[in-house]
């Protein structure tokens, strides 16, 4: 979970530094509305990841943490991060897809961590169980 938001931490900041650095129409790309707003929101995804992290820690150290809310952390966090670097690449525009800058880098690796922290459709079940109080894990094909 920490892993996720440290790399989608690290994308914001490329993010960020380049947007201050490029400039479009004689204006770094960091004036620009749009460009602001997707800092904001990758800033606002990475603060609530952070926060989901640092709780599950405190009831991990507690003995209190439950399966469903490690899929939960898990979930959230890498989906989150995913996003955030996509996000990142917008900014980069054709410089992001190149292995100078780190959001596809950290894209690509965060899909590794998708398949083996458990894939998103096994979360989705541990969570699913949690909330409604019945497994799927083995139901009849329908």
């Amino acid at each position: 979970m920490w892993g996720a938001m440290g790399a989608a931490r690290d994308t914001y900041l490329a993010a960020l530094n380049y947007a201050k650095q490029r400039e479009q129409f004689g204006t770094p790309i960091a004036a620009f509305q749009l460009t602001q707003r997707e800092l904001v929101d990758m800033v606002l995804e990475i603060q609530k990841g952070m926060l989901v992290a640092l709780h599950t820690g405190r009831l991990k150290d507690a003995g209190r943490l439950r399966p469903e809310q490690i899929s939960f952390g898990k979930l959230n966090n890498v989906r989150a991060a995913i996003e955030i670097c996509l996000e990142a690449r917008t900014i980069l525009g054709g410089n992001g897809i190149t292995l100078d800058h780190s959001p596809v880098r950290h894209a690509c690796n965060l899909e590794g961590v998708r398949t083996y922290e458990g894939t998103d459709e096994i979360h989705t079940l541990i969570m699913g169980r949690a909330i409604t109080g019945i497994s799927s894990f083995g139901a009849a094909a329908g």
